[in-house]
């Protein structure tokens, strides 16, 4: 078993809504690999949402309730790919040197253009 600030953010909830977590040694298992693939769709599913909102948002006669329907879907996918990349930075944190001075700065994200 890992220890405890090793366990893994699973990229799912459980049937009361808290997160799940996994311990293990070996990261290729099973749950592993699928907690994986499931990031991964996930962030597809995201990518092709994206496309789609950029779409209905490009309409100038969209229908208020397709809007509604894609602000929903748009924020499923939100908190989807902030779960996948608190889980990722939680596993970068553990797996970088703890002395690199490198690693003490924030990244520096270019800005988004219009």
């Amino acid at each position: 078993m890992t220890p405890h600030n090793e366990l893994r953010l699973l990229p799912w909830s459980g049937p009361d809504g808290k997160p799940c977590f996994l311990s293990a040694d070996d990261n290729a298992g099973y749950l592993s690999r699928l907690a994986d693939n499931t990031e991964s769709v996930q962030l597809g599913l995201g990518l092709e949402l994206l496309d789609h909102a950029l779409e209905v948002l490009s309409d100038e006669h969209a229908d208020p309730h397709e809007l509604r329907l894609l602000v929903t879907d748009l924020a499923g996918s939100l908190r989807d790919a902030v779960r996948v990349a608190t889980s990722r930075g939680h596993r970068l944190a553990m797996s970088a040197p703890s002395s690199s001075k490198e690693h003490s700065k924030p990244p520096r994200w270019p800005a988004a253009s219009n």
